[in-house]
């Protein structure tokens, strides 16, 4: 597998595919946003798709945005998923393409939002975790 990234002007003849593997990853997330979102962000160019493409289809979406805080730029994947819900060994070997993007962008660090099975997998420096609490059903 090879991860690539695809221009913002690319995303809509593609998207039927990255769309179902976008659906699936925040499913498992916390409402925050939903596919058409992410589609209005790629499209617009606060988020950039890396495609994973695996005997020429698609195979995994990574979906990273810059995060612009006073000190430092930080590349935050905010969406990963792969068509068979496994493979994660072939995404972590070509990783390396979204790092490389990161480091051109003037990126400090690549961050990301995971569950917590997949820190382990990762073995990356675990900093800090984020824990949520519903307002609206109190």
């Amino acid at each position: 597998m090879f991860l690539e990234p695809v221009f913002a002007s690319e995303v809509p003849r593609i998207w039927h595919e990255v769309k179902p593997l976008v659906d699936k990853a925040l499913a498992r997330a916390d409402g925050e946003q939903l596919s058409e979102d992410v589609l209005q962000k790629l499209l617009n160019k606060e988020m950039i798709l890396f495609a994973g493409i695996e005997a020429n289809e698609l195979a995994s979406v990574c979906i990273a945005e810059i995060l612009y805080y006073p000190r430092k730029k930080v590349l935050q994947v905010t969406i990963a998923a792969t068509k068979s819900g496994r493979d994660f060994e072939l995404w972590n070997e070509t990783f390396e393409v979204v790092e490389d993007f990161g480091r051109a962008m003037g990126c400090t660090s690549v961050s990301a939002w995971v569950r917590k099975g997949f820190v382990k997998k990762l073995k990356w420096k675990h900093k800090y975790s984020v824990v949520t609490k519903d307002l609206l059903e109190e």
